[in-house]
């Protein structure tokens, strides 16, 4: 009786609800009956104890009816796994979390009758582990070359069920074997047929034309329409037609780059070409779409290459000259009148340069401040990190009242840019290496200002871009922005000097990536009052960086007697510029045409490339951030 009194209290417990508030409800009207007339008490109780048993007896029916449905629709469920199980249409094997074969479906040893599974299996079971201590269930879905054959493989493990729950829990791996054999097979037919559209450039025609007579003009023209179209034979045509074909120009590294390099003419000028492949896209024009696309990178990264677009990802190809510098100047003017009509549209402006900025980007930056005051604009110029190298001339600048307000942090910056806002982005064009990123977010008003070579990472949609990869610094650019404004600028001394320090420390004191465009615009700023003794001392290191960048040097490695690597083991939040310039203290070293310096900033690991010679130290340094092991520095070449 004791216990069915338990019972009928555990079933009371587990009453709805709502069916408990009913109840409650009832026990107070039968109280307040009784108080009002006493004579109902008894009569009250017996009522109230019957509505509670037949509650609890309704209740008990619905549970037993619901286990008998769930008892029912398990033996179904367990009996239709059963028979799908042994019925199985393809190739299935149960094992033992230790790998012992349990059973095998009679297809499975049909199909694989000749054939020896033991390896296949071995490496299935060492991707679906189970983890023994957290017991998550480890799945795998993958695709195996078993014989001549390609199967989609499925594995999981699932709990063997034991009576005695006192035992320890066992496990079981189920592993399907699904045959797609004929479905690769039409995906790569697919894929080789796939059409690819490919865009070929000569980087230099008009300048190669120019250099040579004109009864040899022909005979140059002839020999890379000839180079051209003997490697369009190979390839079915100038437009890749066929995916294999893109593989296998792939696997010859597009030797034309070279053939064309080799056309002598009478100046001694060799011929690049500029090439830019890809087979995304719905039909051909969205494909010659993205190939342009592409080109416009190949141009931002000096030409002389070939990229392919595929799949979302670029692959490059080539790269080894030096950029050439254009010797036309209208574009610099049409980027400076197109830059005024933007901000004459615009509320505001906001200059944003890389993060940890150095003096060519802050430099650029208050060269374009100025561009902008000087159309009756406010100009904000976001300054949230700097290195070492800035520390000297950072202290100078808060010496002047003006900027006071226009170099911003991150909250303001926010704060100040909005949808009518023209947010200039100077020394650099990666989406990731930018001051702020989330300003990117805020407008779609963005000007591109820069000289490195283009990378995947580019800010895209753009209004305004003045990307020369051939121009030696930012400050060079902006600098012929604001020569060809249509308004004269009147500089200050400090705006002047700066934008001359960003053009010396990129071209490392006018001796790397130095044309007839960088003495002009240092000519330009010269008339300012540049005072070089200053800018010199905004460049010197205090004797405890010295020390360790000298010590970096020391430890250096020769690669291939032309090659130095060193490492800057020390965790600080300044290693990328330290290695940036043991990097280029390396290249002062005779022999060493190519340098890389490796750091530890707490968080990342950085490298930082410089080259002089042959190797392109972008093209290796791109490779290994594909494999995220790392963050670049600055790479140069």
């Amino acid at each position: 009786m004791q216990k069915n009194k338990n019972g009928n209290i555990k079933i009371l417990e587990a009453i709805e609800s709502k069916t408990k508030i009913y109840l409650v409800v009832i026990a107070l009207l039968f109280i307040i009956i009784s108080i009002e007339k006493p004579v109902y008490i008894i009569p009250s109780i017996i009522l109230y104890t019957l509505i509670i048993l037949y509650t609890i007896w309704v209740y008990k029916k619905r549970k037993d009816e619901l286990y008998s449905y769930i008892d029912e629709l398990t033996f179904t469920v367990d009996t239709a796994a059963k028979s799908t199980l042994i019925n199985s249409p393809f190739p299935l094997i149960i094992l033992q979390s230790d790998g012992t074969i349990i059973w095998r479906s009679s297809n499975f040893k049909q199909e694989f009758e000749n054939i020896d599974i033991a390896p296949y299996i071995e490496d299935t079971m060492k991707d679906i582990k189970l983890d023994t201590e957290t017991k998550e269930k480890m799945k795998i879905e993958k695709d195996v070359e078993i014989g001549e054959k390609t199967y989609h493989v499925i594995g999981d493990y699932i709990r063997i069920k034991k009576k005695d729950r006192k035992r320890q829990k066992e496990y079981m791996s189920v592993i399907y074997f699904v045959d797609i054999t004929h479905q690769k097979d039409i995906e790569k037919k697919y894929d080789d047929e796939e059409n690819c559209i490919g865009i070929v450039m000569i980087d230099n025609y008009e300048e190669v034309l120019q250099r040579i007579s004109e009864e040899n003009k022909s005979q140059v023209t002839a020999n890379v329409e000839k180079k051209l179209y003997e490697w369009a034979n190979r390839i079915d045509g100038i437009m890749v037609k066929k995916e294999k074909k893109l593989k296998e120009l792939e696997q010859e590294r597009f030797a034309i780059i070279d053939e064309i390099k080799e056309i002598e003419t009478e100046e001694k000028m060799p011929i690049t070409l500029s090439i830019a492949i890809s087979n995304e896209g719905k039909n051909n024009y969205e494909k010659y779409e993205a190939a342009h696309t592409a080109m416009d990178i190949v141009l931002g990264r000096g030409g002389d290459q070939v990229i392919v677009r595929s799949d979302g990802k670029y692959t490059f190809f080539g790269g080894k000259s030096p950029e050439l510098e254009k010797r036309t100047k209208v574009k610099a003017r049409t980027i400076s009148h197109a830059l005024e009509e933007l901000m004459q549209k615009v509320d505001n402006v906001v200059i944003m340069g890389h993060t940890n900025g150095d003096i060519d980007s802050v430099g650029s930056s208050l060269g374009l401040y100025r561009f902008a005051k000087n159309f009756g604009k406010e100009a904000y110029i976001v300054n949230n990190t700097y290195g070492l190298t800035l520390k000297t001339f950072m202290e100078e600048l808060t010496k002047f009242e003006e900027y006071q307000d226009v170099i911003i942090d991150k909250s303001t910056a926010i704060s100040k840019t909005n949808q009518n806002t023209l947010l200039i982005v100077v020394d650099t064009h990666k989406k990731g290496y930018v001051e702020i990123p989330e300003l990117l977010e805020l407008t779609d008003k963005i000007v591109i200002v820069d000289h490195h070579r283009k990378v995947e990472d580019f800010i895209e949609n753009v209004i305004l871009s003045f990307h020369e990869a051939y121009a030696s610094s930012s400050a060079e650019l902006v600098t012929e922005i604001i020569e060809y404004a249509t308004n004269s600028i009147k500089l200050e001394t400090i705006e002047a000097e700066s934008l001359y320090a960003g053009i010396m420390m990129d071209t490392k004191n006018f001796t790397f990536k130095t044309g007839v465009r960088t003495f002009e615009a240092a000519a330009y700023l010269k008339k300012y009052g540049v005072d070089m003794i200053k800018v010199k001392k905004w460049f010197q290191s205090d004797l405890d960086t010295y020390n360790i960048i000298s010590k970096v040097v020391q430890d250096t490695e020769i690669v291939n007697d032309t090659i130095g690597i060193s490492v800057y083991d020390t965790i600080d939040k300044n290693a990328n510029l330290i290695c940036a310039k043991v990097a280029d203290e390396l290249l002062t070293i005779s022999n060493i045409t190519a340098s890389f310096v490796l750091g530890n900033t707490g968080d990342k690991i950085c490298i930082s490339g410089r080259s002089i010679g042959d190797i392109n130290v972008q093209v290796i340094l791109e490779k290994m951030r594909r494999r995220r092991s790392y963050y670049p520095c600055r790479s140069s070449s």
